[in-house]
């Protein structure tokens, strides 16, 4: 019997690891010094940004060089996917998928279908898939969630079990591109929408610290508010220019080359994109005022463009660029929370 009278506790059912007890010849056990107490739990809140996503990959590899190794992920569009393989140890194959990327390859990714999305999504899921196969969130070796929009509620949905590569997808469902995924019965699109960088959901599940990513965060694409200096004036329309064309049958019959306004509209893609990265930033700016964490990097992105995924080589680099500038503050923060600990 043991000291309070309940059965004492043999080898094989001690809760303590064999390291932090010692054997004696009588077969007694004897408590050793207990392991000094452990730092803060490190998460990691990956935001969305598309393509500029790739620089979470730098990110992550600047932290773990410098011996900083986080326990918690979470992420939103991109930065799910990036998490998602980082979580499921495959950050290798992802980076390696990444800087194979060509314009040609990007295209042959995409499966254009009209519907719901532009794009079916079914080759990047199929690619996901050849790489995650049946991982479940529940099975990885870190703890992982990500943020999906419940479609006609707009409900933040935090996704933390269930299969990995359904989550993801959910989660980078960008409305317009790609379709809503259908995830126990509810329909979910981006989480960049309700939640770009989510470190709430990084410290519920289990965080101590909170390290974000903000792909959004570059002062030379903030907006702010413009007021008129005087009556507002509508522009004249511009002189049509000469625009060349490849093909010999776009131009009329007598041959001479289409006109179009020196200042047209932008295409339709570029509208859409423009208004997304917009609203993301100022989603952003309000989730993280409310709910800010407890280190920020902020890779400089804003010479790249939001589907310009064949340019990882220098999202990568961006990041990590960015990741060693902030490791001076990242450093102290961490040694400053371990001393409370």
């Amino acid at each position: 019997m043991s000291w309070d009278g309940s059965p004492a506790r043999g080898p094989a059912t001690d809760p303590r690891s064999f390291s932090e007890r010692r054997s004696f010849p009588d077969g007694a056990v004897e408590p050793v010094e207990a392991p000094r107490p452990r730092g803060p739990r490190i998460g990691l809140a990956l935001g969305g940004g598309s393509a500029r996503g790739w620089s979470h990959i730098g990110v992550i590899e600047v932290l773990e060089e410098a011996g900083i190794y986080a326990e918690v992920v979470a992420g939103c569009s991109i930065g799910a996917v990036v998490g998602g393989c980082y979580a499921a140890g495959k950050l290798d194959a992802l980076k390696d998928f990444a800087l194979s990327l060509t314009r040609r390859r990007v295209l042959g990714l995409l499966d254009v279908r009209l519907g719901s999305g532009l794009i079916a999504g079914d080759r990047l899921r199929q690619r996901l898939e050849n790489d995650l196969a049946d991982r479940r969130i529940d099975g990885l070796p870190l703890r992982f969630g990500s943020v999906a929009t419940e479609l006609g509620t707009g409900h933040e949905v935090w996704l933390t079990r269930g299969p990995l590569v359904e989550a993801v997808r959910a989660s980078y469902a960008l409305p317009g591109v790609f379709p809503p995924v259908r995830l126990d019965s509810r329909l979910l699109m981006d989480g960049t929408l309700v939640n770009p960088v989510p470190v709430g959901l990084a410290r519920s599940l289990g965080a101590d610290l909170v390290i974000c990513v903000n792909l959004n965060c570059d002062p030379r694409v903030r907006g702010t508010v413009i007021e008129p200096q005087g009556e507002l004036v509508a522009e004249a329309p511009a002189e049509a220019v000469a625009v060349r064309r490849r093909w010999p049958l776009l131009r009329n019959a007598r041959g001479a080359r289409r006109r179009r306004p020196a200042h047209a509209a932008p295409g339709l893609a570029r509208v859409m994109l423009d208004a997304f990265n917009i609203t993301q930033d100022r989603i952003s700016r309000a989730r993280l005022a409310s709910d800010p964490p407890d280190l920020t990097v902020a890779p400089q992105l804003a010479g790249m463009g939001l589907f310009e995924f064949h340019r990882a080589e220098e999202a990568i680099a961006l990041g990590r660029q960015a990741a060693r500038a902030a490791l001076p503050e990242i450093r102290a923060t961490l040694a400053s929370a371990a001393a409370r600990v």
